[in-house]
């Protein structure tokens, strides 16, 4: 028989067959065992539909009453949503137990779920792989908890930390693989974020390029402290120039909505405004001044960091303007994971509070 554990692993992995495609709304999976066997398993696809514990449910091959429920998050009890809740949902199914990963940190549910269930009967024991669940969802937590996005740093480098020759040229530092990765973690984040800078030397699109790929194309947002900008770039001109916003410190006319060109005085202005957008997964991809400004405020949650195995000395480094004093002020990573990327080395890790 399997443990409490591996069952709540197999709705961990169930919850991630959703990633980057049920934004705003966290990862989700239910697995439903009943004398000692899985009975019906799902998990939540996309925003509006059928929440993880529905899923299992209707896939059940038998009555799921007097069942065991092992849910990765803390079912929903608040009716201010699209959704039914589900708390609810299993007491009305008359379940025997549900074992949960993590306590959901909205303040529409933040325990009273769990309360919901316990009064009507039914038994609840939660923190069974706490910190996988954590790691899974830690995109929707920060925002819950924070009311800010999470905000993931790309960085394409030599060994020596230079991302382009002193002339700008930069075509290509990485490998094929890491660039091909690249385009894959796009896909996992809802908006693509760059300076000014980058925009008017690189003229990049920020879509998803990959092979049959048919998911939903990120927003792309840029920063501008000068209004310097150039409105023939494909980020004003192409299929997707409705999904570009800009934010900036000058007053400017652009070709987009005024909607998406906001006047900001500070980062955190945009950020929040990113967050009531119910954008909450960014990718900083460039450039230099722009990671530092977000690494100086302390904005940056991850690190994305794609090394090749080449120095390229007097050139253009990859983080600009974080000046440190002293050793004590450094920004050290933990949970840090690598793996080989063709020729290059790929790392990413989450920065220390």
């Amino acid at each position: 028989m399997m443990t409490h554990e591996a069952y709540m692993k197999k709705a961990l992995e169930l919850a991630t067959k959703a990633r980057g495609e049920n934004f705003p709304n966290p990862l989700v999976g239910a697995v439903i065992v009943k004398n000692g066997k899985i009975i019906g398993e799902g998990y939540h696809k996309k925003y509006g539909s059928h929440h993880a514990e529905v899923e299992a449910i209707l896939s059940a091959t038998e009555s799921v009453e007097g069942a065991d429920i092992y849910v990765t998050l803390e079912p929903c009890c608040h009716t201010n949503k699209q959704t039914p809740p589900c708390a609810q949902r299993l007491i009305k199914e008359k379940f025997k137990r549900v074992f949960i990963s993590s306590l959901d940190p909205n303040p529409y549910v933040n325990g009273e779920g769990v309360k919901l269930l316990r009064d009507a009967g039914i038994e609840v024991v939660h923190g069974v792989l706490e910190n996988e669940g954590e790691q899974v969802n830690e995109v929707f937590f920060h925002a819950q908890r924070t009311k800010t996005p999470f905000i993931n740093l790309k960085l394409a480098q030599s060994l020596d930390g230079k991302i382009a020759l002193p002339s700008g040229e930069s075509q290509w530092i990485t490998s094929e693989e890491s660039r091909a990765h690249a385009h894959q973690q796009r896909s996992l984040h809802q908006a693509i974020l760059i300076g000014a800078n980058t925009l008017r030397v690189d003229n990049p699109r920020l879509n998803v390029r990959l092979p049959d790929y048919k998911g939903p194309q990120p927003y792309r947002v840029v920063f501008t402290q000068s209004g310097n900008l150039n409105f023939d770039a494909h980020l004003f001109t192409d299929e997707l120039k409705e999904k570009t916003i800009v934010y900036t410190m000058t007053p400017l006319k652009t070709p987009l909505p005024s909607e998406n060109v906001v006047l900001i005085h500070h980062l955190e202005e945009a950020l929040q405004d990113l967050f009531k957008r119910k954008l909450i997964n960014l990718y900083l991809e460039g450039g230099a001044t722009l990671a530092g400004e977000f690494l100086k405020k302390k904005l940056i949650n991850r690190l994305s960091l794609y090394l090749a195995p080449t120095i390229l000395g007097e050139g253009l480094p990859s983080i600009k303007g974080l000046e440190l004093h002293r050793l004590s002020e450094r920004l050290d990573l933990e949970n840090v994971q690598t793996q080989n990327m063709g020729p290059d080395i790929y790392l990413t890790a989450t920065f220390k509070r």
